[in-house]
């Protein structure tokens, strides 16, 4: 009888010793699913926040885009000015250069062409 009262309260102690690990890892269990619910709120929170961020981003960009227009445009007709001017003053000055080059070209493609007509004559010469 003894032995089967010892047999008992031995039982009944390692049932209470498992129920205490059971609700360790309970404890443990909930303070993870505690810190996952932290860690999801910061991450959806940053989530947001940046979300923001880029919306505010894109209405900056949007908002200077939208006042730089007008100043491209005004760039831009100048620019096309600038361009109209320096073409009519190069305008005489490559016509000019053309002018004082032309006679030498000219000239340079006439000996070519007597360079050519001496090879073609030697040419034929040799073939007869």
């Amino acid at each position: 009888m003894k032995f089967s009262l010892v047999a008992t309260i031995v039982l009944l102690a390692l049932a209470q010793g498992s129920f205490a690990q059971n609700a360790a890892d309970l404890e443990r269990l909930g303070q993870y699913f505690e810190e996952m619910k932290t860690k999801l709120i910061q991450d959806v929170s940053e989530l947001i926040r940046n979300q923001d961020l880029t919306n505010q981003a894109q209405a900056f960009v949007e908002d200077k885009q939208t006042q730089l227009q007008p100043l491209v445009a005004q760039i831009q007709e100048q620019m096309k000015t600038v361009a109209a001017r320096v073409e009519e003053q190069i305008a005489p000055m490559t016509a000019n250069m053309q002018a004082q080059l032309q006679p030498q070209i000219d000239s340079f493609q006439k000996q070519m062409e007597a360079i050519f007509k001496k090879l073609t004559d030697q040419t034929m010469a040799i073939a007869n």
